[in-house]
C-alpha cells in the first residue's frame, strides 16, 4: 500500500509541474517580460551606468524584440542566448580519483534601437537563469559589484 501511495504522489507532482524546464531556454524566452528590479550588489558603481533599468521586452521566435520603456518609448531589434561551458576545476581525491566538473552559464544579448531618436540600448547579461516558469534573473558583473536583473512574465 504503501508503495502504491508513492507512486501516486510522484505521478501527481510530476504532472502537476511546468514542462518548461525541459524547453530550450530560447523557447523559454519568447513573450513579453516586464523587468521588475535591479539590484546592486558589492562595491562601487551605479545604475546610470545600465542600459535597461525598467520597462517590458517582448521577445519573438528568431531573434527578433520590442523594448516598450516606462515612458512609452519603442525600440526595436534582436536577442540571442548564447551557450558557454564552463570548467569548475578539478579535484583529486585520496584514492587518486579525479573530478573535472563543469557548467552550462546562458548569456543574453540584446540590441534595442529607437529608431524616431536613433538611439540604441545595448546590454550582455552574462548569467540568465530562469527561477520559475513565469521570472528569471540575469546578471551582469562589473568590477566589485553584480547587476541582478528580475524579470517576471
Amino acid at each position: 500500500m504503501k508503495k502504491i501511495y508513492s507512486i501516486l504522489f510522484t505521478s501527481l507532482i510530476i504532472t502537476s509541474c511546468s514542462k518548461d524546464v525541459f524547453k530550450s531556454y530560447e523557447d523559454r524566452l519568447v513573450g513579453t517580460w516586464h523587468l521588475v528590479d535591479v539590484d546592486r550588489r558589492g562595491f562601487g558603481g551605479s545604475l546610470d551606468n545600465l542600459a535597461f533599468t525598467e520597462g517590458d521586452f517582448t521577445f519573438e521566435r528568431g531573434g527578433r524584440m520590442v523594448y516598450n520603456d516606462l515612458a512609452g518609448k519603442k525600440y526595436e531589434g534582436s536577442w540571442d542566448v548564447r551557450h558557454t561551458t564552463v570548467s569548475n576545476g578539478c579535484t583529486v581525491d585520496q584514492d587518486g580519483n579525479q573530478d573535472c566538473s563543469q557548467h552550462h552559464i546562458r548569456s543574453l544579448h540584446v540590441v534595442a534601437i529607437d529608431f524616431n531618436n536613433q538611439q540604441v540600448k545595448t546590454e550582455d547579461f552574462e548569467e540568465i537563469d530562469f527561477t520559475g516558469t513565469n521570472r528569471f534573473k540575469a546578471r551582469i558583473q562589473s568590477g566589485l559589484h553584480t547587476y541582478v536583473f528580475t524579470f517576471r512574465r
